[in-house]
Order: structure tokens, then sequence, then C-alpha cells
């Protein structure tokens, strides 16, 4: 069964809840820092191990970090709220509850348009609530998960950390474009997150994570039963889980199966989902109010004012871009889909012609995340570095291809570009009477080819080029070489 096919028969419904660890130096209810990657278990205090008799508080910029996400989403915020407990046991989970919102969330009914190929998709947003995160479970073994571990570990640095969960209304009509349409929402989203400067949304490290809700149903029947897949850690896993997903469901309605509803994991290895635990309810979780915390009310004002101050989102920046840039709608759509339309504008910005930055962050950029399954605009270089090598290859001080080996030193070492320049000696040779000496040396050491392109098989000095190239190790201007073994060869 191909995925067209599926198409022809069933319509799927998607639904995305995105969890983003905040940038606070401290955690959602105590002092704790929220660094990453320090020593297991060193920055945990008893508020966020739920010891006996420890009382938390609330983080009031995870607060106004969170409502100005839900502004940046076109959310309403709510006047009133409160948090809540949800209980379950896990063991990354210290309090055997978290400390969440439920039915009274701080940000609801909002909605995110997001560009897919050449359509626009208006995803609608149900809620954006504040939470903690849990501790990080570590299961030793051949399968790398709780069943058949030999072994458990548990990190609690990581809980407690403010964390907003961002939940979508279920998005359908999409067709054949759903595993696109949730990449593109993710895509968007943390474009948005990066821009308001709340997260790192570094999906690598699990600050951005991704649940991904799936379902299949004929045309004009009821939505199918859902999937739950989840914590998914990269655009493209997204892509593949969801149309993963469609294919499996779709097999099991085929052969006269039922869905059952559940949690699964995503696979990057296999690129399928596998099966984790049943999927609760709201009521197995057994909410109630936080009695450890007073109500949120936020100020009407305050609110207003965080409005005002939301900087320029993505998606206004794109169309103001497209008219500084000049560039074609075409255009614009491969360099949104790309990711890279605020990188190129910022390398512009930085002197670099706008053809060129596209080309560079549309080619060998993208050719270099795509090889570490990154988005080019992850890369670690900067348009002002991006805009340094192009105008280096404009004045003749680097070739296309030394280019490309000063970006390479550039995301190797995290140096400057002309630090790598001077450390691996990459400037073009344009001493003459070097290049003199470098032709001369090709054209003895191959006299049948130089004889050739004196008896007028000019395209044979290709090879003489070539070896002119090598012996400067490419630092040579290929033209100028060409040039030079032409006149020496009395060709044209």
């Amino acid at each position: 069964m191909t995925y067209e096919s599926v198409l022809e028969t069933y319509q799927p419904v998607i639904g995305l809840e995105t969890h983003v660890e905040l940038g606070t130096v401290s955690k959602m209810f105590c002092g704790c820092s929220t660094q990453f990657g320090a020593e297991p278990n060193t920055h945990v205090c008893p508020v966020c191990l739920g010891l006996p008799g420890a009382l938390p508080v609330a983080n009031e910029k995870a607060i106004e970090s969170t409502i100005r996400i839900g502004l940046a989403l076109n959310c309403s915020i709510a006047s009133w709220c409160r948090f809540a407990r949800k209980n379950y046991f896990y063991p990354d989970m210290p309090k055997n509850f978290q400390t969440s919102q439920y039915d009274e969330p701080l940000c609801v009914e909002g909605y995110l348009d997001v560009v897919v190929g050449d359509h626009t998709v208006r995803v609608g947003i149900e809620r954006v609530h504040l939470e903690e995160d849990t501790g990080k479970n570590t299961h030793v073994g051949v399968s790398g998960r709780i069943h058949g571990a030999d072994h458990s570990l548990v990190d609690y640095n990581r809980a407690g950390i403010p964390l907003v969960e961002i939940v979508t209304k279920p998005v359908e009509g999409t067709g054949a474009l759903a595993p696109e349409t949730a990449r593109a929402y993710v895509a968007e989203l943390r474009d948005i997150l990066r821009t308001l400067e709340v997260s790192d949304v570094r999906m690598e490290q699990g600050s951005l994570r991704c649940d991904v809700n799936t379902s299949l149903n004929r045309p004009g029947a009821p939505w199918g039963t859902r999937t739950e897949t989840k914590n998914v850690n990269s655009l493209r896993s997204v892509e593949r889980a969801v149309r993963s997903e469609i294919l499996r469901q779709a097999d099991i309605l085929d052969a006269g199966g039922r869905i059952k509803q559940e949690t699964r994991h995503f696979s990057e290895q296999s690129g399928d989902t596998r099966p984790g635990r049943s999927k609760e309810e709201a009521t197995d979780y057994r909410y109630f109010p936080e009695p450890d915390l007073v109500p949120m009310a936020p100020d009407v004002d305050w609110v207003e004012s965080l409005r005002t101050g939301l900087p320029e989102l993505p998606a206004a920046r794109r169309v103001r871009l497209r008219d500084v840039l000049g560039v074609s709608v075409e255009d614009m759509i491969h360099m949104t889909n790309a990711g890279v339309v605020d990188a190129v504008g910022a390398t512009v910005d930085a002197g670099a012609p706008v053809g060129e930055a596209r080309n560079w962050w549309l080619g060998y950029l993208a050719q270099r995340a795509n090889e570490q399954e990154i988005g080019a605009a992850e890369l670690p270089i900067t348009p002002a570095q991006v805009a340094r090598v192009i105008a280096l290859v404009a004045d003749g001080s680097l070739s296309v291809a030394l280019a490309r080996q000063v970006v390479d030193g550039v995301l190797e070492t995290g140096a400057d570009v002309d630090a790598v320049i001077a450390e691996r000696g990459l400037q073009v040779v344009s001493d003459a009477g070097a290049l003199e000496q470098a032709a001369d040396d090709a054209i003895a050491a191959n006299p049948d080819v130089a004889g050739k392109v004196r008896g007028g098989k000019v395209a044979a000095v290709g090879a003489l080029v070539g070896a002119v190239m090598k012996a400067t190790r490419g630092q040579a201007d290929a033209a100028a070489v060409k040039d030079i073994l032409l006149a020496k060869l009395d060709a044209s």
C-alpha cells in the first residue's frame, strides 16, 4: 500500500501538543538553576524533589513568557486562572504529581497560519498552559526503553523547569499534506519562540518536544480513534511520524481491525512507531486545584504592555523582507520552507548581495545541514560570517572552492572567518610568478595533453588546469590559470 493510495480511502486528522522549556534562570517553583548539562541531580532542592513541607513559589518570568507566547499565537489571555495537580506515578516525577493547569489555562482560543507548499493552513490553538517539566529517565540496556532495560537511572535536574504546553485543535482537511503541515507548524512555532527569546528551542536537547496525535476516518464518517506519538524531537521526525502512523493505521483498518487508543514512540532508525502504554483520559489523572499556590489574575494593563512590546513576528518579517530583498513569491516560499528567510535577510543586512546570500543558504549551507539532518539556520555559523565569505569571494581573496573550505572550518571550530583562513592558509594564490611556475610544471609533466591543446583541442586544457589546482592545493584562481596555460600553449 502506498501513501497516495491510502489518501484515496481515508482522511487524516492530526493534532499537535508541543512542549517548550522556557529559558528562565531558575525553575518554575524554586530557585534551582535550569542550566543544561550539569552533573545529574546537582540542581535540585526540597521543592523540586517534592520533600514534605516544601512550598512552591511561582516564577513570574515564566508566567510573563507564557502570556507573550499566547499573544503571539493570537490567544485570549485568561483574566483568572490557577494551577492544578496532575496525579500519576512515574520515576521521573518525584512528587508523584505534576503541577500543571487543567480546565483553567492561561491562554486559550488562538491560531497560527502556516505555509505548506503554496497553501496557507490555519491551525487552531486550543490552549497554551504553564506547568513544570519532569526529570529524565535513562533506561540502560539494549532496548533503550523501560521494557527490556537492565536498570534505569533518574536525573532530577530537569524536574521543575518551566514548561509551556501548546495544544492545537484537530487539524483536518489537509489530506496528503498532513505530514508536511505538521512539520511546517512546528517549524513556524519554533521560529516564533526563538523570535520571542523565551526558549532556545533546541529539539536535540529536549527544550522543544512534540507529541503528534493522528487518526484516520473515511470521508463523511466520524473521526477515528487517535494515537499519540510521544516526544518527537526533530522537524524531520515529526513529518515521518505522521506519515508512518497514517500508513500503519490504514493497514489495520483495511484488515478489519480497530485502532487502539495509546501512546506510541517513534524510531529514528526504522522510521515507524512502536506501542507504548494505553492512553489515559483526564479523569485518570485525578486533577484538583493546587492548594499551595494562589490563583493568577494577570493585570489587563500588564497584558496590553506585553502585547505592544512583542517583536516583529516571523510571518510579518517575511512579508517585509520579500519587499526589501526584492525576491519573487516563489523564491520567498522556497526560503520559507527551508527556514532561511531570516538568515538570508540578516546576511544581506551584513552587506552581501541578495542573490549570493540566497544561493549560499539554499545551496552549500543547506547541503551541510542535510548531512546533519538539521535546518540550515541551525548551523553554527552567523549571517555576518556568511556575508564575510561572500565578500572575500567577490574581491578575489577566495575562490568558491576555498570559500567552502572556510565555511567548513567555521562549522567545525566555531572560529571567525579570517581566523580560519589564516590558520589553514586558504588564501587564493595571486602571485603571478608562482602561477607561471605551476603552469610550466603542469605542461612539462603532461606533454601529451599540452600537444593536444597546441593542436587545437582547447578543451583538453582542463586536465592541465586541474594539475595546477592540485599543485596549489586549490588556492589558485582557475580562470586565471586557464588563461595562463592557453597563452603559454599559444591556443585560444
